[in-house]
């Protein structure tokens, strides 16, 4: 156990000069007290003598404080070096970065070394830029490692009218308690099956999940019954919580 109040560079001072993995199981233990930017030099000096397994580390916890250009930069150095783990964290670090094409190509280089869940991704990525009813067996494969991806195989489903399909789908993983499955099944059942009442509950269930898009369309629906009230209420509720169309509808509702 290290001491909180003992001084790293003291600490660091007993160690080998080369030694990287005692650096590295030092800044593992300092993680473990929350001190990322001393854990963040250890991992950086043993990255310096080439070690693949600091410069994932080192990108880990760089993009542990949101620092992503400096975190894809010690993901790259990391793979060159043979470290494939950093493939799928390379991918999420990019798609924060806005790189949309870069966190694709990372997330199948992952799924090339084997990563499912980066498979998984990448197949609802797809899904979603392509809408290409080819990605139906990898949505399928992919919707025990990804919830949104068992969503968007609903989608599919609905698209190729097999809406009963896409109901059992999303009902599936309402129930293993996947909150990204409740707006689509709520929108299933009232576009597609005609039970406003269980649209209605599935909304809400969605909104104690904490998917705050359903307010809006839980407010669409009380429109539609003449409850102007509590479709305020709804859109109001969303709207304060970020949500761009509760807000648009909110406005919309009052003009």
């Amino acid at each position: 156990m290290i001491g909180m109040t003992e001084d790293l560079h003291e600490r660091l001072r007993h160690l080998p000069a080369a030694d990287a993995p005692a650096l590295i199981a030092l800044g593992r233990e300092l993680l473990d007290h929350g001190r990322l930017p001393e854990a963040e030099e250890c991992f950086r000096r043993a990255a310096a003598m080439g070690d693949a397994v600091a410069a994932f580390a080192l990108g880990n916890t760089l993009a542990a404080q949101e620092r992503w250009t400096e975190a894809s930069a010690a993901y790259e150095e990391a793979l060159a070096g043979g470290e494939a783990h950093a493939w799928h964290t390379l991918g999420v670090v990019l798609d924060e970065m806005g790189d949309e094409e870069g966190a694709l190509a990372a997330w199948r280089g992952a799924a090339d070394a084997g990563d499912t869940r980066a498979a998984a991704v990448l197949a609802s990525r797809e899904w979603c830029r392509t809408q290409d009813p080819a990605l139906e067996d990898a949505l399928r494969a992919a919707a025990e490692e990804f919830p949104p991806a068992r969503a968007d195989l609903a989608d599919l489903l609905r698209e190729t009218d097999r809406a009963v399909e896409a109901r059992f789908v999303l009902e599936v993983g309402a129930k293993r308690g996947e909150a990204v499955a409740w707006l689509p099944l709520g929108n299933l059942y009232c576009d597609e099956l005609g039970d406003d009442e269980a649209a209605e509950e599935a909304y809400r269930s969605g909104i104690a999940a904490g998917d705050v898009r359903c307010h809006h369309n839980l407010g669409v629906l009380l429109v539609g019954r003449g409850d102007h009230a509590g479709a305020t209420e709804q859109f109001g509720l969303g709207a304060a919580a970020g949500d761009e169309l509760a807000l648009a509808a909110l406005r919309l509702f009052q003009d």
